[in-house]
């Protein structure tokens, strides 16, 4: 092998490896449980009642749950959709994966904020 193969294949690796990101490991988020069509504004609409019942209505018309930040602005989404709605409304630490690249929490657990 030629010793300018030998670089460019050496090279290579070193690229190809430094694209895959290492497995993000569990951490804990803060913020409300809200649906994903409110935490565009950052708010709920008040005409819809309180922010629980505002919640559960716009999941009902189609919308998911999310957690989102305020303190931040940020909203994450949230791959499991069946145990945020114990939750619907309310402040709480979601505990699990951040996959950067789609924004999404893989939920390993969810608890009333403390």
């Amino acid at each position: 092998m030629n010793k300018r193969l030998a670089i460019s294949l050496a090279m290579a690796a070193v690229f190809i490896g430094g694209t895959y990101a290492a497995p993000q490991k569990d951490a804990t988020y803060k913020g409300d449980i809200m649906d994903s069509a409110c935490a565009k504004g950052g708010a709920h609409n008040p005409s819809m009642g309180d922010a629980k019942a505002c919640t559960e209505a716009c999941v009902k018309n189609g919308s998911k749950y999310v957690l989102y930040d305020a303190a931040t602005k940020t909203t994450y989404q949230l791959d499991d959709q069946k145990k945020p709605a114990a939750f619907a409304g309310a402040a709480v630490e979601v505990s699990g994966t951040l996959d950067k690249g789609i924004n999404t929490i893989h939920v390993a657990s969810i608890k009333a904020a403390s």
